[in-house]
């Protein structure tokens, strides 16, 4: 599970991490310590250009919670931040998009949760982590994204129709990740940012085969403060390290 993330790179070093074209300045997002669900995000996807015809790697603005094109509705986008890797591939609200709009999604690192029992006359509390590549590097997490039609926009009001949004894949987690939460945000390594962006490849099998596990020993686990719970609070005193109430380090 993936329910929170940090994200503060440019635009201008994702671009170049990527090698996608840059959003507009007016599109650009703010750095954040706290994303959260149904939050604007960034995400790096491949499309045809339309006036070329030619496939080009973009930054593109989403919302996090992915709405399935056939929804009724955008409102269950908040129940789908998530999608796991070893049924991506079969479930309905994702089968499409996992063969032909696959993402990249940017991330410092993420935080989960572990259950802390009352003891001492202090009520039972959930004790947030920041988990992140010890090197200091960027997570690519895989990412899915779709298109979703509000109907109530008349037709020529075609820009105002459209909800771009996405999910973040999730596999058993590893190692450290795993003394923390059984599940963790997938990463794809940069040698495979080619295939798993390219639309034409729509192979199931051969895009699974792309979804390595990642290297839970490669994380850093930090303890953070209860105040990332609030998607008020944010900024990057939100992970400046507190005492561990827990042996998960």
């Amino acid at each position: 599970m993936c329910g929170r993330y940090v994200s503060t790179s440019s635009v201008q070093d994702l671009a170049e991490y990527f090698g996608a074209v840059g959003l507009p300045t007016a599109e650009t997002l703010a750095p954040s310590w706290n994303v959260a669900p149904t939050d604007p995000i960034l995400v790096a996807l491949q499309r045809l250009d339309r006036e070329t015809g030619e496939l080009v790697r973009r930054l593109r603005q989403v919302r996090w919670g992915l709405v399935p094109s056939w929804s009724k509705d955008p409102g269950g986008g908040a129940r789908m931040i998530n999608a796991r890797a070893e049924t991506v591939h079969e479930k309905p609200a994702f089968r499409k998009a996992f063969a032909t709009r696959r993402c990249l999604i940017p991330a410092d690192g993420y935080y989960e949760w572990k259950p802390v029992p009352a003891a001492g006359g202090k009520k039972a509390y959930k004790q947030p982590y920041f988990l992140a590549p010890a090197a200091g590097t960027l997570m690519p997490m895989a990412g899915l994204y779709e298109f979703w039609r509000d109907r109530s926009v008349p037709e020529d009001d075609d820009p105002a129709a459209w909800l771009a949004t996405a999910t973040i894949i999730t596999t058993d987690a590893t190692d450290a990740a795993g003394r923390v939460h059984d599940r963790m945000p997938l990463t794809i390594d940069a040698a495979d940012f080619d295939a798993w962006l390219d639309p034409e490849l729509t192979d199931a099998a051969e895009v699974r085969r792309l979804l390595h596990t990642p290297g839970g020993d490669e994380l850093r686990i930090t303890p953070v403060s209860t105040a990332v719970n609030s998607v008020r609070n944010n900024g990057a005193q939100l992970l400046d390290q507190v005492p561990d109430p827990l042996p998960v380090t």
